[in-house]
Order: structure tokens, then C-alpha cells, then sequence
């Protein structure tokens, strides 16, 4: 028999070194929605970027990942072993960024280091990258520690039912309601080495860019972008040809300013449902 339920997503975020313990989690969760989503009107819905992440391009991975399952995640559960996984352009790896953008978002996070016995071929750089982010770590919050699975699933039923206690579940069922498209843009640059002169000095170039990203839950199709500035010279460098925006998609914008520019801003035009619809964001 079908029942009204609140589902809660769950991130599950780690490196690749701890398949295992991704398996317990998401066991875990299956094991307490059996016992109580029906009693409690709560499903606890598991997200892991290799089983649930939509392929796409149009921006880095990691961007992609924070989009589709970061920003939709109602908790957020991170596990370490021995590894503190690879770097992305803005945090020393993958996971870390999921965990920084998901405390900063205001959402609980749970962190979880496993005490098992390293590995024999065990990564000596990954693994001190992991003990020092550990320590700095460990002043900001109370930190979860495993020897075994078990131990583990146990430990997320407890963070789970913490998290049941505090969250607003009737706020948290309007915001899952569809919400069609909705847009984020963010302005980035970056500083490159671009030649080294006759003197031997290295000159740099600082190459700028728009990210733009459909936080809604709907296609935006027909996408279209156009960049003003009040005063100076703004120049955007997209296709001129329309694009889809799938839902949790990421689109990068190159974008050329002359110096003295002000009073910048992006305008987005796209077809929902049949429907013209625009937004202007300022983007200085």
C-alpha cells in the first residue's frame, strides 16, 4: 500500500579506497527505512555519484557532483581510510570539497575515519594529506571513528536519528516540491602563466569565466546568454547557438573584460514549459 513520505537525501562522500564502507552506509539506510519509513512517514534516500550522478559536460566533474548531489543532499555522510583522494581546482580533493560546500550550505555532516590496518602498497603522500587535513579538521567539530562495518552501521544509525530530531521535516517536504528551473551564476577567474619574457620573467594572464548552473529540478532549453556592463567593455564569449541546461548541469562561459569595467551583468533567456522566460543576475 502506497504512503505520503518525506524523503531525505543522503549523501554518501568519500575517495575510492573505501568501497566497503559506502556498501554499510547505503545498508544502513536501506535497514532503517524497512523498520520505520512507514511508521514515520521519512524515507532516507542514498546518493552516490557512481550509481546516481547524470553523465554530462559542459564543466569540471567535481562541479557537476557538487550540483547534482551536494546541493540536493538533506545530510551528508563522509568516509576516510587511507586516502585523502585527488585534488580539484579549488580544494585539495574531491571529497573535502563536498564536505566544505555542505557545512557552508548549513547541512549536518558526519565524518567517519576508519582504524583498520593500512594497506601494504599504501599511498605515504595520500595518507599524510589525510592526518593533516584530520587535524585541522578535528577543531572544527566532534569526529566518528570505525575498526569494522558493524561498528560503522551502528554509528549511522545514531548521526541518523540525531538528524531526524533536529530537521524540520514539514520545511524539508516544501522544498522537495518541484520547483522548475532555477539558476545560479557564479564569477570565477583564475591567474595562468602565460609566457616568460626575454628577461626570463614569467608573465601572467588572468583568464575570467561564468558558471552557470541549474540548481532547479526542469530542463532549461532554448538557452540563450547575454552579457552588458554600464560602463567599460564586457565581452562573453558563448556559442550563439541555444543550449539545453539539464537539471544539476553546469555551463561555462568564457569571458573577456577591458579594464575599468563596471555595472556587469548576465542575462539568461530560456523556454520552460513551452514559456520565454528571462532573469538578469549582476555578476561583478
Amino acid at each position: 500500500m502506497s504512503f505520503s513520505a518525506t524523503v531525505l537525501r543522503v549523501l554518501i562522500a568519500s575517495p575510492s579506497d573505501v568501497p566497503d564502507a559506502r556498501d554499510a552506509v547505503e545498508d544502513a539506510l536501506h535497514s532503517w527505512n524497512r523498520l520505520h519509513a512507514t511508521t514515520r512517514n521519512v524515507v532516507l534516500l542514498p546518493w552516490r555519484w557512481e550509481t546516481n550522478s547524470v553523465p554530462l559536460l559542459g564543466g569540471h566533474p567535481q562541479e557537476i557532483i557538487n550540483a547534482q548531489g551536494v546541493d540536493g543532499a538533506d545530510i551528508v555522510v563522509a568516509l576516510f581510510g587511507s586516502r585523502l583522494g585527488s585534488p580539484t581546482p579549488d580544494a585539495v580533493s574531491g571529497t573535502v570539497e563536498e564536505i566544505e560546500r555542505a557545512v557552508s550550505s548549513g547541512k549536518p555532516v558526519h565524518l567517519y575515519f576508519s582504524r583498520a590496518p593500512l594497506p601494504h602498497d599504501v599511498d605515504t603522500a595520500q595518507l599524510e594529506g589525510l592526518r593533516n587535513f584530520k587535524n585541522e579538521i578535528r577543531e572544527r567539530g566532534l569526529l566518528g571513528e570505525f575498526d569494522d562495518i558493524r561498528q560503522l552501521e551502528n554509528q549511522i544509525w545514531s548521526a541518523l536519528e540525531h538528524d531526524l530530531a533536529k530537521i524540520d521535516l514539514s520545511v524539508t517536504a516544501v522544498r522537495h516540491k518541484p520547483i522548475g528551473v532555477r539558476f545560479r551564476v557564479d564569477s570565477k577567474s583564475e591567474r595562468r602563466e602565460k609566457e616568460i619574457d626575454k628577461r626570463g620573467k614569467i608573465r601572467y594572464q588572468t583568464q575570467h569565466w561564468f558558471e552557470v548552473t541549474n540548481i532547479g529540478d526542469e530542463s532549461a532549453e532554448s538557452v540563450t546568454f547575454e552579457g552588458q556592463a554600464s560602463s567599460g567593455v564586457m565581452r562573453i564569449m558563448a556559442n550563439d547557438e541555444p543550449i539545453t541546461l539539464e537539471a544539476g548541469s553546469v555551463w561555462r562561459i568564457p569571458v573577456v573584460y577591458v579594464m575599468g569595467t563596471s555595472g556587469r551583468t548576465l542575462t539568461i533567456s530560456w523556454l520552460e514549459r513551452g514559456e520565454k522566460r528571462s532573469k538578469t543576475f549582476n555578476v561583478q
